[in-house]
């Protein structure tokens, strides 16, 4: 009994569509080795799943540029790449170069790589350092100026704090004493206007026992 039919439309299921993919992508790039092999063929097989992930074969001994190549040759087609594919080689070219003369500059400046270089190379290293330390020093500078103007600027402040905290304390002494001296006459006009029966008489001998 042979395999039912598939009906060849879009694999709903996530999981399922990624395992036919992954079978299918082997099964098409096993069949171009096949025939590469048994038919000494030239064959390249390019392929982009879902997610932009890119699987490739070619023939032995061939890249998949000299396949290109080759194929546009053959085939009359105007350029696979254009004029600004082309630029932009070149401009990675150029990059590329500035980068390594840069990271040869940075090795120099940090005094490795120097046993090759002529004393008149040398030259423009030790003004570059020289000038370098200059602006450090510079910099230094001016942070030390602006710790130092902060630093005062601190001890002005805490002066005035301080002085104004002596002051509410002066302040808060002179109403302590101001209370007192309010409640000692409070107290005496109280004394002065109670009634004879209820101040304290001192006390007398008793004259009787006396006789």
């Amino acid at each position: 009994m042979g395999r039912g039919k598939i009906e060849i439309k879009r694999i709903e299921n996530a999981t399922n569509r990624q395992v036919t993919f992954s079978k299918r992508k082997n099964g098409i790039i096993k069949k171009a080795r096949e025939i590469s092999v048994l038919c000494e063929s030239i064959v390249s097989v390019v392929i982009f799943s879902s997610s932009g992930k890119m699987s490739e074969y070619c023939s032995p001994t061939f890249s998949l540029s000299q396949i290109l190549e080759k194929y546009q040759q053959d085939s009359g087609k105007e350029k696979l790449w254009d004029a600004k594919h082309e630029n932009l080689s070149a401009e990675i070219d150029r990059i590329k170069k500035e980068n390594d003369n840069m990271q040869i500059e940075l090795r120099h400046m940090k005094g490795e790589d120097l046993n090759s270089m002529s004393a008149m190379e040398l030259i423009p290293i030790e003004d570059t350092l020289e000038n370098g330390i200059a602006r450090v020093r510079e910099k230094q500078s001016d942070f030390v100026k602006k710790f130092k103007k902060n630093q005062r600027m601190m001890e002005e402040e805490n002066q005035q704090l301080t002085y104004m905290l002596h002051i509410q304390q002066l302040k808060m002494e002179e109403s302590a004493r101001e209370m007192d001296i309010g409640y000692h006459a409070k107290d005496g006009e109280f004394t002065n206007q109670m009634p004879m029966a209820f101040r304290v008489q001192p006390i007398q001998p008793n004259l009787q026992e006396n006789k």
